[in-house]
């Protein structure tokens, strides 16, 4: 028996560390992700937590035992723009080098990596510097996503929506191919304000919904119906089971109402976050290793309970 688990054990990585290879580059046709071969696909995986809060974690081992334990197919490399010590607003070049790490730790596991622009604020000139250059350095590669705007908190969707036509111009004189991810308002909740004023002759464009389960319920899903049904593409880039504020207990009768309402509509999913804070949302404790190689004892009930759900959920489309 323990030969046949090693087997399949290995077997399951070996499969996974084959996705993008598998799948490609990716496109959006209607509200539906796609990979190369024109097949509907659902990336699920991790957010690391702000890099200028938790930069330990950012190194290409971490990405590596995402993939490998929690059967990631995708990461999300959430660079704090304004906020903490080496925030990209107070040190670009510092900033930069931790996503990159990430960035590489992705394209060497073979999974994909959502580059997040980690700000709830505005920051035009900046975003378009770092958007130029990263899209230069890495958009011959299939792996990557462009997340422009984590979450506008205040900023209307016309704000918003002009901004994102700013960058999205930007990133697609380098890579005319990678999927880009817009916010919305109100922590990209407000989605029924994108569908009935979307961004118009773009390709390859989705939008970003996320959800503490706690906290949001029928109402939220109701609107992101509501954006499906005017063709609007969604991808859950940030969520968990827990309040929004990131604590609090968990929720699971809305959690895994949420999990089944993205499964049944085909919609990507990320989990917040690869931290060790205090805090329910965090999935680490403090005696968990910088690179990896966790024990059960490091993770935080969340953890557990999400890597429970990569591992069902991104096994099932090994299948």
């Amino acid at each position: 028996m323990k030969n046949v688990t090693a087997f399949l054990l290995f077997f399951s990585t070996i499969g996974n560390a084959q996705f993008v290879s598998q799948h490609g580059q990716l496109s959006v046709s209607g509200t539906q992700l796609l990979d190369e071969n024109k097949q509907a696909v659902v990336l699920r995986g991790m957010s690391f937590g702000w890099h200028s809060l938790w930069p330990r974690f950012y190194n290409e081992k971490t990405v590596s035992w995402l993939l490998k334990d929690f059967n990631c197919t995708v990461v999300r490399a959430a660079m704090g723009i304004e906020f903490g010590k080496n925030s990209y607003l107070d040190n670009p070049k510092a900033a930069q080098e931790k996503i990159e790490k990430v960035v590489q730790g992705a394209i060497q596991s073979d999974i994909y990596v959502i580059i997040d622009w980690h700000s709830h604020n505005i920051n035009l000139a900046e975003a378009k510097v770092f958007f130029d250059g990263i899209s230069k350095k890495y958009g011959k590669f299939p792996n990557i996503l462009y997340e422009i705007f984590n979450e506008p908190d205040h900023e209307t969707w016309p704000e918003v929506k002009r901004y994102s036509e700013e960058i999205i111009k930007v990133i697609r004189k380098n890579d005319s191919h990678n999927i880009i991810l817009v916010g919305s308002p109100h922590w990209d909740q407000d989605i029924d304000l994108v569908a009935d004023n979307p961004i118009l002759n773009q390709k390859n464009i989705m939008y970003t919904l996320h959800f503490y389960a706690a906290t949001h319920k029928k109402e939220l899903q109701d609107k992101a119906d509501y954006a499906l049904q005017k063709g609007i593409p969604l991808f859950v880039s940030e969520s968990a089971g827990m309040e929004a504020s990131g604590d609090g207990n968990l929720d699971m009768e809305s959690w895994k109402s949420w999990i089944n309402w993205m499964e049944n509509r085909k919609i990507s999913w990320v989990t917040w976050s690869v931290s060790d804070k205090d805090e329910t949302c965090s999935i680490l404790k403090k005696s968990a290793c910088s690179t990896g190689n966790w024990k059960d004892s490091d993770l935080n009930e969340s953890g557990i309970l999400i890597r429970s759900f990569l591992r069902k959920y991104n096994s099932m489309e090994m299948e």
